[in-house]
């Protein structure tokens, strides 16, 4: 009981192992049409599904969810395989699985994705998983792009899009002490020098406006109202408005 783990309610600790020529006859009986051969081949089998979900332990999802949809990619793995061709059943069915797994965190990711994007991007990691088979090496963009025949940024933007998202407050460092967190690493734009500098001068060029100068400007500037709501609000015409906004406007130019 010691190594008892259990996912979906199947003791991984008693799953058998199928051997190579042992997989091969059940292949030949399943496919002449014995459905018992078929789930031998699925029980054997379920230790590649455990060795691939593995891989995607980190991403925050149930075990027992990623086992399920590892195992509907082993069964068209298994339904699909050819005894004909000289391949070991593992090096077919693990690309599946993968492939069915990653198709379920994309469509179940908080931030929805256009299908459009998701096929790019589903294409995209297929033939990228082809390149590096086919050479032993990272493929670039480029040589995918032109694999799928669409513009470089298209798959960029594709891959980009159904990346996962991170909080900001995933520690990404810790020597012991307080941890270092994403939003740490992210700088804000509206705290920057220039711009702290810049909100004293348009303060102090306010100081030069009269009191009606000084509310239009706030009114239409700071509370983002038209300048029919201000005409309305002060008790003017919208053309008055209109004349002493410019008027403060240039008297704002003046000194800033």
């Amino acid at each position: 009981m010691i190594n008892k783990v259990e996912i979906c309610g199947v003791n991984t600790s008693k799953l058998p192992i199928l051997k190579n020529d042992e997989m091969r006859k059940l292949f030949g009986k399943m496919q002449a049409g014995d459905m018992s051969a078929r789930e031998s081949l699925i029980q054997g089998n379920l230790r590649l599904v455990l060795s691939v979900i593995q891989r995607f332990s980190n991403r925050g999802e149930y075990v027992d969810d990623l086992f399920q949809v590892g195992c509907i990619g082993l069964i068209k793995a298994i339904d699909n395989f050819d005894l004909g061709q000289n391949v070991r059943f593992s090096t077919y069915a693990v690309p599946m699985i993968i492939g069915e797994i990653r198709r379920y965190l994309r469509d179940n990711n908080s931030v929805r994705v256009s299908r459009s994007l998701r096929d790019i991007a589903y294409k995209a990691l297929q033939i990228r998983e082809r390149l590096v088979a086919e050479q032993a090496n990272e493929p670039t963009i480029t040589q995918i792009a032109q694999e799928l025949q669409v513009p470089r940024e298209e798959v960029v933007f594709a891959l980009d899009a159904i990346q996962d998202p991170v909080s900001l407050f995933e520690p990404i460092y810790n020597d012991g002490g307080d941890p270092i967190l994403v939003m740490d690493q992210i700088s804000d734009e509206r705290n920057s020098d220039d711009l702290w500098l810049e909100e004293i001068t348009i303060k102090e060029a306010m100081k030069k406006l009269n009191e009606r100068e000084k509310h239009i400007v706030s009114l239409r500037f700071f509370h983002g109202k038209t300048q029919m709501e201000v005409a309305d609000e002060i008790g003017i015409s919208q053309a008055q408005v209109s004349r002493l906004e410019k008027a403060a406007l240039k008297q704002l130019r003046k000194h800033v």
